[in-house]
């Protein structure tokens, strides 16, 4: 299992965690997500056929953009 950790800016109430939260245990192959108000990050653990690619995209469409 692999795990990625990521600054997202624009987290800015416990909605925008929520969202997060939701869209990204839909993606196949991601089995956590920790999105955090107060630091603005996002924790992710995940396998196949889940990618950072595909966790960075689904974010992106959803207006939470990484910080790279």
């Amino acid at each position: 299992m692999k795990s990625v950790k990521y600054e997202v800016p624009s987290i800015s109430c416990g909605h925008c965690v929520n969202s997060i939260q939701l869209e990204l245990k839909d993606l196949a192959g991601v089995s956590g997500v920790w999105a955090d108000l107060d630091t603005k990050t996002v924790e992710i653990e995940f396998d196949e056929p889940a990618n950072e690619e595909s966790i960075k995209n689904l974010l992106n469409s959803i207006n939470y953009p990484v910080n790279e």
